[in-house]
Order: structure tokens, then sequence, then C-alpha cells
């Protein structure tokens, strides 16, 4: 049985993932004085249950300089026998921040602990998940922007020092006891960089962006991700669904599923540029990859609004939609594709927004400078 791939302890369990066989390869380990006594099983998971996300940065498509800066620091890291530094993550979602923080973990050895940031509510939350790390083990905290701001006062000793300080009591008889912490690495994800405080950001040793993918990028993604899954695909197949995806492996992978289940009840389970193209169609997602409240939110603004300046709360009201939705989940892609552009004075069409609506362009909307 061979062992490419990643491995760990998992569960009183030995594992290994077989990339390429689309296995997870399990062994029952026991520990008796200096020896291990392993008992074989072989466990190949369902295809339909397999996670998608890459065991290690080999096989982490995308973000080269961010996979490369994270190689160097980890390699130094285990050269010397050190702690990796605290790793920042910073980019919008579904570009593979929750992965590389468990691929670090996988490369430095060590197990990974995962919270949330509105999770921890108060100190004892923060102190219970510090103090049963270990040296060397990775704790990741996704969101980390929403953590409370008491709760990073407690962050600040902790990843510089290695300290925790805990105030016991209340009152007259209140008193600080100072506990120490193993060496860990604290990953944090965030998707809004800029409401981090500037003491926490400062320390983290390596703050990394990733950025949207491109067709290329997505398509080699979602070959992978086929084979994994144990779908027939096309080359074609693979970039009709990348070039709808948004920039975004999340949204390429779920595309995938939805079409894997199309192509298994209407295509004879193999995936092809028109089967792809069918799919998607099907649940009105464009060539360019908009959706139908992208469409309604485009056809407000040129339609209801004139092309703009408009306030967000007003194509909110007419497309019937929560301001906060349009903004994080409909706005980044129509801004990131040239349809819309954000002013002082709000939102306005591009002249790409006209074109995907059909309408005519109107000459005061190719001279978008009037609006800044």
């Amino acid at each position: 049985m061979g062992t490419d791939g990643a491995s760990g302890l998992r569960d009183g369990r030995k594992w290994w993932w077989q990339s390429g066989s689309g296995e997870l390869w399990e062994r029952a380990v026991t520990e008796r004085g200096d020896h291990f006594y392993e008992e074989a099983t072989n466990a190949p998971r369902n295809a339909f249950d397999v996670s998608l996300r890459p065991p290690g940065f080999d096989e982490f498509t995308g973000q080269a300089k961010v996979v490369e800066l994270l190689t160097m620091r980890v390699e130094a890291a285990r050269q010397r026998g050190d702690v990796l530094d605290h790793v920042l993550l910073c980019g919008p979602p579904g570009l593979g921040k929750t992965s590389l923080a468990h691929i670090i973990a996988a490369s430095v050895g060590s197990h990974i602990h995962t919270c949330n940031g509105p999770q921890i509510e108060k100190a004892g939350d923060l102190a219970a998940i510090l103090t049963k790390l270990e040296r060397g083990d990775v704790l990741f905290i996704d969101e980390i922007h929403r953590l409370h701001p008491k709760l990073e006062e407690y962050l600040y000793p902790a990843m510089e020092d290695y300290k925790l300080d805990i105030i016991i009591d209340q009152g007259p008889s209140a008193r600080s006891i100072q506990l120490p912490l193993p060496r860990f690495t604290l990953v944090g994800a965030t998707t809004r960089s800029g409401m981090l405080t500037a003491p926490l950001r400062s320390r983290f040793g390596m703050i990394s962006r990733l950025d949207y993918y491109n067709v290329a990028q997505l398509a080699g993604i979602i070959l992978r991700s086929a084979g994994l899954i144990g779908i027939q695909i096309e080359e074609e197949g693979a970039e009709e669904i990348a070039s709808r995806a948004r920039g975004t492996p999340r949204v390429a992978n779920m595309l995938l599923r939805y079409v894997r289940d199309y192509a298994q009840v209407r295509a004879d389970n193999v995936i092809t540029a028109a089967v792809a193209d069918a799919a998607l169609q099907l649940i009105e997602i464009d060539a360019d990859g908009l959706d139908e409240m992208d469409k309604r939110i485009l056809e407000a603004m040129v339609y209801k609004f004139d092309g703009g300046p408009v306030g967000l709360s007003s194509v909110a009201v007419v497309v019937g939609e929560d301001t906060t939705t349009i903004e994080e989940v409909n706005e980044p892609y129509l801004i990131m594709r040239g349809f819309i552009k954000r002013t002082p004075r709000g939102r306005v069409a591009m002249p790409a927004a006209y074109e995907k609506v059909g309408a005519p362009v109107p000459p005061r909307a190719e001279h978008l400078d009037l609006f800044g």
C-alpha cells in the first residue's frame, strides 16, 4: 500500500490519504512501550462523501506567491526545529483560507484546533482552547475579525509571550493568575482585514491575501475534484463550469456537484461542455457567472434608476433582498467584472451592465468620471 499524500492521527487511528486514488487508508494504532502495533484495515471512502480539500501544498492550485511563501516559512521552521510564526490569511470567502490552515498543520506535523470568532464569547472559552494546545499545534480562528475586542486583549500575551493572564473572581477578592502556554501557531482567517485592530494585526508574523482565481486555475481544480468524486468530465466541460464559478473554488466545486447530478440523470454520467451549459442554464447561471439576483440588480439600476448613482438601500427595496446580502454576496463579483461601480454618491451602472441587460448605453455612461 502506498502512502503518498497527507497522513495524520485521528481518533486513535493512523490514516493516509492517497492522492490520485481517492481513498482514505486507516490503521488502528496502539502504543505499548516504545513500539506501535498496527491493525491494517482498508477503508475507502464513498466518492460522494470525499473531501475535496487538497491535502498538501503540492495539490493546492493557485495563489502561487502565498503558497511559495508559506512553503518556505514552514520548511525553515522545520529545519530549525522551531514553531511556525503566526499567519493571517485575508481574502473573499471560498478562496482556500481554511484549506491552507489545514495544510499548514499537516506540513508541520501537528494537530489543528479550529473555532470561529463569534463562537468565543468569554475569556473562559478562549482559555479552555489555549490551555489544550501542545507545542507546535495550530489554532485556526475563522472570521477572526468578529472576535470580541475584549478577548483580543487575552490574545496579545498569548501570541507574543505564550502566556495567558486570567482574572479570577470579582471585586475585592479578584486576583490575576498567569498560565504558561506552549509555543503554538495561530492561523487567522478573515474576509475583512480592515476590521482587525492594529495591535492584533501587527502580531502576525505573516499576512497573506488570497485573490480570485482565473478560469484555467479553476478548470484544474474542477478536473481534480471530478477525479475524487468519480465523475467523467471533459476539459471543455471543466472550462465551462470554471467560467461561471465567479473566480472562487468553493463555487466551482459546488457547481461541479450540481452538474454531476445533472449528468448522472440526463447525460450518462459524462460532463461535456454542452452538458455543463444545459445544467447551469437550468439554474439560471449565465456565461458570465451571473445568477438571477445579479441580473435583477443590474436591471433595477439600469431601468429603475437610470444607471445611478443610487443608494444600496434603494436597490435592495426594488429587488427584495437584504442590503447586507447584496453588499457581501453580489456586489463584489459585479464590481470585479466591471458591471457596477461604487462612488461617493452611490452605485453606478457601467457600460457593461447596459450591454448585459440589452439596453443602449447612454452617452453619460461612457464618461463615468462625471460621477466620481
